[in-house]
């Protein structure tokens, strides 16, 4: 007796609502349905239906006042074991100490695949500009952070990592109209493993080398702070060292 494969409607509709919500991670706080649709490849009627349904969700909410969509509380209270498992809940008083006491923004990033993947943000009370705020995504063998973690591993032969790893920490000048430079200091697991990378950036011109001086050494007692919160399964999944 042969079976046929059942409908994959409810599978491509799932696949469409993922989509949906992979618009937001650009960083984008609002967008329209058609902003919505423009980035996820699909019409606009479509669009609108699965957005509907992800506001019923609660994984989207729409502003009232201009009926654009932004991400539900929902989605972040689904999202809370993922950072409880990475220890963020705990580390997050720390980075936003931080990120006050040195007046910039400051990212903690680990290691997903070949990228450094931005897992959280703190945000200074003062002096926050958007040149603060990095990339979600950065390449391992191009960035601040990225640099750091791979300083770390058999993946990183040659000056440039020997020097990360004599100094503690990396730096990156980052091409922009306004000038942007970028540190980055290691995260060191419970097990001795660096598993993610502290970082910060901002104008090159403010970012100076006496300001540096004076923030690296307070970027790594953070980070000797946190180090304990981090779990090799958590943060280094996905990460191949050899």
């Amino acid at each position: 007796m042969t079976t046929t494969e059942p409908p994959r409607s409810g599978a491509q509709a799932v696949d469409k609502a993922v989509h949906v919500l992979n618009c937001f991670r650009g960083g984008d706080f609002e967008l329209s349905v058609s902003e919505l649709a423009q980035r996820a490849g699909l019409p606009v009627s479509t669009t609108f239906r699965l957005a509907q349904a992800l506001v019923r969700g609660r994984l989207l909410e729409q502003n009232p006042a201009n009926d654009r969509y932004r991400i539900g509380h929902g989605l972040a209270c689904l999202a809370k074991p993922a950072l409880s498992r990475l220890g963020l809940d705990a580390a997050a008083p720390h980075l936003y100490a931080l990120a006050a006491g040195i007046k910039i923004t400051v990212s903690l990033s680990v290691p997903d695949a070949d990228e450094a993947l931005t897992v959280f943000q703190a945000r200074p009370p003062v002096s926050f500009c958007s040149h603060q705020v990095p990339d979600e995504r950065r390449s391992l063998t191009t960035s601040a952070v990225g640099h750091v973690l791979l300083a770390h591993t058999d993946r990183a032969p040659g000056e440039v990592f020997d020097t990360v790893r004599r100094r503690g920490f990396a730096v990156e000048a980052i091409d922009h109209a306004d000038p942007i430079r970028a540190l980055a200091v290691p995260v060191v697991g419970p097990d001795k493993q660096v598993w993610g990378a502290l970082g910060v950036q901002a104008r090159a011109a403010r970012l100076d080398a006496d300001l540096v001086r004076a923030v690296v050494p307070a970027m790594h007692q953070i980070a000797v702070r946190i180090g304990p919160y981090f779990h090799a399964a958590a943060a280094g999944e996905g990460f191949d060292a050899s």
